[in-house]
């Protein structure tokens, strides 16, 4: 025996139809769902690896430069800082000014 489905009433095709059409949104929205989510990880490990690359360089940067500074600190030369002679005061000669 076929299965004929002319003998089926139209509300039971419209139900079948409605539950199909359901499911197939519900398949769309899950989907999208999980694309987004993938996106959202994906971008977020990019966005952490790229703070942590920053970060790192950042450190090391200070760290040489810390480094620099304690090292040269440290460092005496017989020849620092030896007093050189002027050749001016740097001083402005005096304006005096009028009362009119």
């Amino acid at each position: 025996m076929q299965f004929d489905l002319s003998s089926v009433e139209t509300a039971t095709l419209v139900f079948i139809g409605t539950l199909v059409f359901g499911a197939l949104l519900a398949a769309f929205v899950l989907t999208a769902g999980l694309v987004a989510l993938v996106a959202l990880g994906a971008g977020k490990l990019t966005w952490m690896v790229v703070v942590n690359t920053l970060m790192a360089v950042v450190h090391g940067i200070n760290s040489g430069w810390d480094r620099l500074v304690h090292r040269a600190s440290a460092v005496e030369l017989p020849g620092d800082f030896q007093p050189q002679p002027s050749p001016s005061t740097g001083t402005y000669p005096r304006v005096i000014l009028r009362d009119s």
